[in-house]
C-alpha cells in the first residue's frame, strides 16, 4: 500500500503553501480547472509493491500464492516483487507450510530490521521521540511532559536523547530512513490558557530549522492528527479496516480520514479538522455554544480541573492511567459530556462516509478511551435504521505515541515506493 507515498507528500507540502506554483485556473471552479491524471508504469509498480508489503504486514505471515489471491496480482508479478523485497532485506522467508499436494510453500514476513525511522511529536503539553522498526514496533521512546516548549527547548530535548535513540537501532545506521516531525498546524497561532507569549516563536518555524545541526537525516513535517491517522492506517486498525475516521484527542482535538487505504486530505487540506466545528450538544442543549469550537469543549485539561475539585491531583495523561479512575463520578461525567459533543459529528460521518470503523486515539489512557468508545457506541445505537456494527467506535491500536509513530511511518516512503 502506497497511500502515504508520492501524492500524500506532495499534498502535505502544498497544504502549508496552499496555492503556490499552481496554474491560475486551478483556483477557479470554471471548466478545465479539474485535472485528470493517469498512472504511469512506474507509479503502478510502486503501488503494487506497497500493496504487497502491506498485505504481508496485515497477515503477519503469508505465502506468495495467498498474496496473489488477496491483491489480485498475478503470481509472476508477486514473485518478482517479493524477490525484490527479500533482496533488499525488507521481508524474509520464515518457515514453510504444506502447499497443494504436499508442495512446500514459503511464507513471507516483514523483517523488523529492514528499515528504521524516528518520529518526533511536538505538542502544546508534551514532547515525544520514538524509534520504530519496519514492523512498527517502538524500539525506544522518550517523553517530556513540559507544556508550551519553545523551539530551543525542543532542540535541547533532542540533543539530550538523540544518541540514545540512535543506539537503539540494531545493525547498519544506513537503514534509518529519516525523521518525521508531527506538529499541529496552528502551534504558534491559537492561544490556550496558560500559554506564554514566547510560544509565538513557533510561527513560521519548521522541522528543518528544528533539526538543523542536530541530526543529518531526511526530514518530513506533518500535522499531528494526520500523522496519528497514518500511524493507525499503516500499523493499527488500518490493517483490518479499509476506511476509517480517526479521532485524535491530545492537547487539542483533531482527526483524520482514511478512504480505501488512502489518507484523504481534502481539496483544501482541511479534512478531519473536527476541532473547528461549533459546539453542539443535542442531549443537553444548554451546553450548546455555537460561538465556540468543539475543540474548546474537548480539552483533557478540563478533566484535570474536575479531578482537582474532587481531591485528585493530575497534570498529565500519565496521571490518568490509574486503575478504577474511570469509575469516579467526575470522570464519568466528563466522558459523558465528551460523548455528547462528539455524537453529532460522528453520526454525520457515519451516514455521509460510512467508514468501516471510527478509531479514538491520542493521549487519553486506554481505560478512559475505551469508556469513551462505549459511550459513543451507545449513543450511535440510538439511530433507528442504523446498519453498522454496534462496536463501530473502537480504541486505537497504535497507542499514546500515535502521532510520533505515524510521523516515523511516513519516512518509510522511500523504501516502500522504491523501484
Amino acid at each position: 500500500m502506497t497511500a502515504w507515498s508520492g501524492d500524500f507528500k506532495r499534498q502535505a507540502t502544498m497544504r502549508s503553501k496552499q496555492f503556490k506554483n499552481l496554474p491560475e485556473d486551478a483556483l477557479s471552479p470554471r471548466r478545465g480547472a479539474t485535472q485528470f491524471r493517469g498512472a504511469n508504469i512506474v507509479h503502478a509498480g510502486q503501488h503494487n509493491r506497497g500493496l504487497v508489503l502491506q498485505t504481508i504486514r496485515a497477515r503477519g505471515r503469508v505465502a506468495r500464492s495467498e498474496i496473489a489471491r488477496l491483491t489480485g496480482l498475478s503470481v509472476p508479478s508477486v514473485f518478482k516483487i517479493t524477490k525484490q523485497l527479500c533482496d533488499e532485506g525488507l521481508t524474509v522467508a520464515d518457515g514453510r507450510k504444506n502447499g497443494p499436494r504436499g508442495q512446500p510453500a514459503t511464507e513471507l514476513v516483514i523483517n523488523p530490521d529492514g528499515a528504521f525511522a524516528l518520529g518526533l511529536n511536538v505538542d502544546r503539553d508534551h514532547l515525544s521521540l520514538v524509534v520504530i522498526d519496519f514492523a512498527g514496533r517502538v524500539r525506544a521512546h522518550f517523553n517530556n511532559e513540559t507544556a508550551f516548549s519553545t523551539p530551543d527547548e525542543v532542540r535541547a530535548f533532542l540533543r539530550c536523547h538523540i544518541l540514545e535513540a540512535l543506539a537503539s537501532v540494531s545493525g547498519d545506521w544506513s537503514r534509518i530512513s529519516g525523521i518525521g516531525v508531527a506538529i499541529p498546524d496552528d502551534l504558534g497561532d491559537l492561544t490556550l490558557p496558560g500559554q506564554p507569549d514566547s510560544y509565538r516563536q513557533w510561527r513560521g518555524y519548521g522541522a528543518d530549522q528544528l533539526l538543523d545541526g542536530i541530526i543529518d537525516l531526511p526530514v518530513f513535517q506533518e500535522n499531528d492528527a494526520a500523522a496519528a491517522a497514518v500511524g493507525e492506517m499503516v500499523f493499527g486498525g488500518g490493517l483490518v479496516a479499509d476506511s476509517f475516521f480517526y479521532v485524535f484527542l491530545s492537547a487539542g482535538l483533531g482527526g483524520g480520514l482514511v478512504v480505501n487505504r488512502q489518507y484523504y486530505r481534502g481539496a483544501r487540506g482541511r479534512s478531519g479538522e473536527i476541532g473547528f466545528l461549533p459546539q453542539f450538544n443535542p442531549f443537553r442543549p444548554r451546553l450548546t455554544r455555537l460561538d465556540k469550537t468543539l475543540g474548546d469543549a474537548l480539552l483533557i485539561s478540563r478533566l484535570y480541573d474536575l479531578l482537582a475539585a474532587s481531591g485528585v491531583s493530575a497534570s498529565s495523561p500519565g496521571d490518568l492511567d490509574v486503575p478504577e479512575l474511570d469509575k469516579l463520578p467526575c470522570v464519568q461525567g466528563w466522558i459523558a459530556e465528551i460523548a455528547d459533543y462528539l455524537y453529532p459529528t460522528l453520526v454525520t460521518l457515519m451516514y455521509a462516509i460510512d467508514p468501516n470503523a471510527i478509531y479514538v486515539g491520542g493521549r487519553l489512557p486506554a481505560a478512559l478511551s475505551r469508556s469513551l468508545c462505549f459511550e459513543l457506541n451507545r449513543r450511535l445505537s440510538l439511530n433507528l435504521g442504523a446498519l453498522w456494527d454496534e462496536q463501530i467506535v473502537r480504541h486505537s491500536e497504535v497507542g499514546s505515541y500515535a502521532a510520533a509513530v505515524g510521523a516515523a511511518a511516513l519516512m518509510f516512503d522511500s523504501v516502500t515506493s522504491a523501484e
